[in-house]
């Protein structure tokens, strides 16, 4: 597997300088912009466009704190999405059934002051396992320890972009 963060010149690790990230991909990218491959045979242009993609994907991959997490995990051969894995902590899994029937209890009374009550505390669901991540890699936890957050941490990135599709309806 490609490490992206080289791509970058980053060092693979979830704490990465954003603004570093961003002008290192600004960089990369406009090398191999199509107009500097209008006089280039068709196989420079097909692999700048290859490079553009793979550029893209990587940026993807280690922009947001979540996708970072992944991508980490899976260089170090942790999938945090298998689907063959269906373990959940109960306690979680009972708080996302809460939240979703609090979610669906608001969309029926088309509340909008509940609905942004509800996507600051998600957002507070959200900065708080960035957080837990966070300190897991700084402790070189053990990976099942930071994918179980990884995994929570996407739940709650739905949730928030569900309820903001909500409110976007709404307004």
């Amino acid at each position: 597997m490609q490490n992206y963060f080289e791509l970058f010149d980053l060092e693979t690790t979830f704490f990465i300088d954003e603004l570093k990230l961003k002008e290192s991909y600004r960089r990369e990218i406009a090398r191999f912009h199509p107009d500097n491959f209008t006089s280039k045979s068709d196989s420079e242009k097909l692999q700048a466009l290859q490079n553009t993609s793979l550029l893209n994907t990587a940026y993807e991959s280690i922009k947001s704190p979540l996708n970072r997490a992944s991508y980490l995990l899976k260089l170090d051969g942790v999938d945090p999405f298998d689907e063959r894995d269906t373990s959940m902590d109960q306690d979680f899994l009972i708080s996302q059934i809460n939240l979703r029937e609090e979610l669906e209890s608001i969309e029926s009374k088309q509340n909008a002051d509940d609905l942004e009550d509800y996507l600051d505390k998600v957002e507070g669901h959200i900065q708080s396992k960035i957080d837990l991540i966070s300190d897991a890699f700084k402790r070189d936890a053990d990976p099942s320890e930071i994918r179980k957050d990884v995994r929570e941490l996407k739940f709650y990135k739905q949730l928030a972009r569900e309820s903001s599709q909500l409110m976007d309806q709404w307004l």
